[in-house]
């Protein structure tokens, strides 16, 4: 008898249902989605940037880590040639690519809280000199 991959025999009785397919010819991991054609198949709802943790660290922790990851990641308004190209390059410093400048900012985002209330109080105080 003739042999499949897998080491089964292949029968040569005709059944009359239609034909299976076998075991050995599955489809590949990453299949597209029959629902959503053009796309892969989906891989977090909830978990995101933070789905690399699994189920590890607790989900509250995980939460905070994720607002984190998010805002260091991102991309902020460039207030000298107004573009959204401000990336991060190590903690604290931040670069422009489109203008070419470095600026020094917070840790996980381009501005502070404390950096923005510094600056509005010091305009407010700009502006009471001038009158």
């Amino acid at each position: 008898p003739r042999l499949l991959c897998c080491g089964l025999p292949l029968r040569s009785v005709p059944s009359p249902s239609p034909p299976r397919r076998h075991r050995c010819s599955a489809l590949p991991p990453f299949a597209p989605n029959p629902t959503r054609p053009g796309k892969m198949t989906k891989r977090t709802k909830k978990a995101g940037i933070c789905g690399k943790y699994g189920t590890r660290y607790g989900s509250s922790l995980r939460k905070v880590i994720k607002k984190i990851e998010v805002s260091q990641h991102s991309k902020y308004f460039c207030e000298f040639c107004g573009k959204h190209s401000f990336k991060r390059a190590a903690v604290g410093i931040w670069h422009c690519g489109a203008c070419n400048k470095t600026k020094a900012g917070g840790a996980y985002t381009l501005n502070t809280s404390s950096s923005l209330t510094v600056r509005s109080t010091i305009r407010r105080l700009r502006e009471q000199v001038a009158q």
